[in-house]
């Protein structure tokens, strides 16, 4: 098994939810003391690397991470029930190997793409969803002629464009949507999704950037859980689980640096008047993932990492809204 998302194997596992409790002693006292109240009792590490130490974590390995999954699942009788906006990509594909992981208490309901209709139809394929939306008619085409090749015989209702993501994120049989689609075009279906009462699993920044005064109140109202799905956002969602009021003064968030992380500033600029093509070249090719033009642009520029603060402040106040 691959190694999936830790982030979003913690969302999609919240029906299976710990109360770890902490605290720290106030000043004065003799040494730090912390209380909590342990979900793994195991003799620790044997030498074959999926063992803890207890309290500490597993190690970050395939072998672990399918403990981890394999001790939270124990006993339980739970089915979630979701649907993937982005299916082919980076979220939408770890995503699915946790269904993979645990196929006994995931059902996929509805897949959406962009225009991959080739890896779509494999996914159909596999997990039978009742819709398959991509962006475009002749996307759709193209999957409806690959499936029917490949002798499909439960065909999914395939839609595309903006409508399509819309149907895809309100089936009516899905309780949760996981967003892994990029942009603007995951707000609409993430508001509507919110409105039919299911819960969100966000890893689409730009729904809290362009729409957080209208998310926000939804979520509030309608009381669904809407919870970080992308890895640092989760990671200070799951820091803050059993905090006390005013026990956390500040998050200290660091950054890659981008794909000029290594240039000096003269060499940038010497590229930049003599070379730019060669600039351009290396600010739209990531060095490890294939994330589309405009966010590995984001990414070389450090005009993610603006849009990254904005939506931790949003991810800050979900919290708030989750916890009350």
């Amino acid at each position: 098994m691959k190694l999936p998302s830790i982030a979003l194997c913690g969302f999609l596992l919240s029906a299976q939810q710990y109360e770890v409790v902490s605290f720290t002693p106030s000043i004065g006292q003799s040494r730090p003391q912390t209380t909590s109240l342990n979900i793994f009792s195991t003799p620790g590490s044997q030498g074959d690397g999926i063992g803890w130490i207890d309290p500490s974590s597993p190690v970050n390995s395939a072998a672990s991470l399918q403990k981890t999954l394999d001790e939270c699942l124990k006993g339980s009788t739970f089915q979630k029930r979701i649907s993937i906006l982005g299916s082919t990509g980076s979220i939408g594909t770890q995503t699915l190997e946790i269904v993979d992981a645990c196929p006994e208490n995931y059902v996929v309901d509805a897949l959406s793409a962009g225009n991959n209709a080739q890896l779509m139809a494999e996914q159909v394929m596999k997990y039978n969803p009742k819709v398959a939306s991509l962006s475009t008619p002749e996307a759709a085409n193209e999957l409806k002629t690959i499936l029917s090749d490949m002798g499909c015989t439960n065909m999914p209702e395939i839609v595309h464009g903006a409508e399509g993501i819309v149907e895809a994120a309100t089936v009516s049989s899905a309780d949760t949507v996981v967003t892994g689609i990029v942009g603007a075009a995951g707000l609409l279906p993430t508001i509507e999704a919110i409105k039919l009462g299911k819960d969100i699993a966000l890893a689409n920044k730009e729904t809290l950037i362009s729409g957080g005064p209208v998310i926000n109140p939804l979520v509030e109202k309608h009381g669904i859980n809407m919870l970080p799905a992308d890895s640092e956002h989760s990671a200070i969602f799951q820091c803050l689980q059993g905090v006390p009021p005013g026990g956390l003064r500040r998050v200290i968030l660091t950054a890659s640096g981008g794909a000029f992380r290594d240039l000096s500033k003269d060499e940038l600029f010497d590229m930049c008047k003599n070379d730019p093509r060669a600039v351009q070249k290396k600010a739209t090719t990531h060095p490890n993932w294939d994330m589309g033009a405009k966010i590995t642009l984001d990414s070389a520029t450090m005009m993610n990492k603006g849009l990254e603060v904005s939506r931790r402040c949003g991810v800050l106040q979900l919290f708030a809204l989750y916890v009350q």
